[in-house]
């Protein structure tokens, strides 16, 4: 069994960028945010859905390593998937790159739970993962360097 993945692309706009026509942290994290948000799906959420009650994984915690900057116009792909996962949390790792090519520009870790809403109960990671990724579960270990 692998770990379920998601690519997304992006093409960086002139409002992604500093003065210096370098991409803004808080970009990276938007474009983290779009691919973790699709991969939610994939792991069984209906994020619109959401809205309305029910559960919801929200991140708790962020780790993320600047390797080298992109650029205005690049095209980037975001690769996501499902690292590990505990009882009640889960971490995801995204990779970012140019599109083409093989060096990673950015590394981020999160940390997740899934709480009920309006609640923020809580509540354990569905049983159907022991079945689909069993080979995840365990303790997860820092972000490599």
């Amino acid at each position: 069994m692998d770990a379920p993945v998601l690519e997304t692309e992006v093409r960086v706009m002139f409002f992604d960028t500093d003065a210096g026509k370098l991409v803004h942290n808080l970009a990276y994290l938007r474009f983290i945010e779009t691919n973790r948000s699709l991969l939610a799906e994939k792991l069984g959420w209906d994020l619109g859905g959401m809205v309305d009650g029910g559960e919801c994984p929200v991140v708790i915690r962020t780790e993320i390593d600047y390797r080298r900057p992109a650029r205005l116009w690049d095209r980037l792909v975001i690769k996501g998937w499902l690292e590990k996962y505990e009882r009640s949390r889960f971490w995801c790792t995204f990779e970012i790159r140019r599109a083409g090519q093989e060096d990673v520009l950015v590394r981020a870790r999160q940390m997740l739970a899934v709480v009920t809403l309006p609640e923020m109960k809580v509540v354990r990671l569905p049983a159907s993962w022991d079945q689909k990724y069993g080979h995840l579960r365990g303790t997860a270990g820092a972000i490599e360097r």
